[in-house]
């Protein structure tokens, strides 16, 4: 009978620290060096750079979006909640850097600009290449 016990008892013990364990571990966003791509293609560099956050329908549920404190925006409706209208001036200042915006304080969000300009090796014609086709695919694939 106390061995019964005994057993229940550490058990219950082994439980609760497996969970206090797993919920002290929070999901970290790992950040890699920038791989080079096609410059012309804006679906090639969406899937190398903005998929494993926005994910690869870009609604926002990429694999590491879990790890995000604020969950990366859901792309694919961009113009819908623009009235209709695709905000692409917007669009490209994010890409940039340039817009202030509440996900980006805390930097999970690279800064694409400055990263782009390194790829191209400081050509900001291919820098403005980039953005734009980018930009361009970003709004191909807007819902209706």
């Amino acid at each position: 009978m106390f061995a019964r016990k005994f057993v229940l008892m550490v058990a219950v013990i082994l439980t609760s620290a497996a969970l206090v364990l797993a919920q002290s571990q929070t999901p970290e966003v790992k950040h890699v060096p920038i791989r080079p791509s096609n410059p012309t293609s804006g679906q090639e560099m969406f899937k190398s750079y903005c998929a494993v956050c926005h994910g690869e329908d870009a609604k926002g549920n990429g694999p590491a979006a879990t790890a995000m404190k604020v969950p990366p925006t859901d792309l694919a409706t961009l113009a819908q909640k623009n009235g209709g209208k695709y905000p692409a001036l917007h669009v490209s200042s994010v890409i940039r850097g340039e817009a202030n915006l509440p996900a980006h304080g805390n930097k999970d969000m690279p800064v694409w600009g400055p990263l782009f300009m390194r790829l191209s090796q400081g050509h900001e014609a291919e820098v403005q290449q980039r953005i734009a086709n980018l930009n361009q695919y970003i709004e191909s694939i807007q819902v209706k």
